[in-house]
């Protein structure tokens, strides 16, 4: 088994005592440890180390010590540790260079397979964020474009129309969370970022506005093709699917 080198970075002493136990005997030898987001940084580049392990919500933010990592030794693989699993985290973490996400909840017995596996060029993601991960790629491959009552247009991800249409049909946000496998919190970031990117102050405006310019566009004789119909869209995506096998793995 090939011995792969590491650094550990949490402020948590008990907590790199614990990986270090569970990863050394399976080839995984820890060449340097870090208390924070700077002395991990330093230690990376004094080490040169194969993988780096570092706690998200270590001191100095292990976010920020990962984009640097990455940045000055793009060789070394990242994966991060968290106490808890949260969206708006896992994605900062992936931005960052980060390419395993592993919740210290995780088997100790699985952590050294997941480390390996990074090292191999695959993911350790939890498999509770990779349905958000899929959807996540969908909606930045379909903006959506739509005309600004002041000139110019703003664009908006097809996943930030698709929570507005639904609130159109008086959904809400714990009801659209449900339907689209997301959390409130990021059900919540869509909306807020939809409305800044229309200007308007609130998402009853951005609703609004939206309407408006369905109707102009139906005046106009031109198909409101921006507006997603939530119903109709759900039952054009079944008859595609439909007869397709279903599959999913870690």
């Amino acid at each position: 088994m090939e011995q792969l080198s590491v650094l550990l970075a949490d402020d948590h002493v008990p907590a790199r005592v614990g990986i270090r136990q569970a990863i050394e005997p399976h080839g995984l030898r820890v060449v340097a440890e870090a208390a924070s987001a700077a002395e991990a940084v330093h230690r990376a580049l004094e080490s040169r180390p194969q993988v780096a392990v570092v706690a998200v919500a270590m001191a100095g933010s292990g976010i920020e010590a990962a984009r640097l990592i990455f940045r000055a030794l793009p060789e070394t693989k990242i994966v991060m540790t968290t106490t808890s699993v949260c969206e708006d985290e896992f994605f900062a973490a992936l931005r960052a260079g980060a390419e395993g996400y592993v919740p210290m909840s995780t088997s100790a017995a699985r952590l050294p397979y997941a480390i390996r596996g990074v090292v191999a060029g695959e993911a350790a993601i939890p498999r509770t964020l990779t349905a958000r991960l899929i959807g996540e790629f969908r909606e930045r491959g379909t903006p959506r474009r739509l005309a600004l009552p002041a000139g110019g247009e703003a664009k908006l991800t097809a996943r930030e129309f698709e929570v507005l249409a639904r609130m159109r049909q008086h959904e809400r946000t714990a009801q659209i969370a449900a339907r689209l496998g997301i959390s409130e919190v990021t059900v919540r970031r869509h909306v807020s970022s939809a409305v800044q990117k229309l200007g308007t102050r609130s998402r009853r405006e951005a609703i609004e506005l939206i309407e408006r310019t369905e109707q102009a566009e139906l005046q106009a004789g031109a198909p409101a093709n921006d507006v997603i119909n939530p119903r109709s869209q759900a039952e054009q995506q079944g008859k595609e699917v439909h007869g397709c096998a279903e599959s999913s793995a870690m």
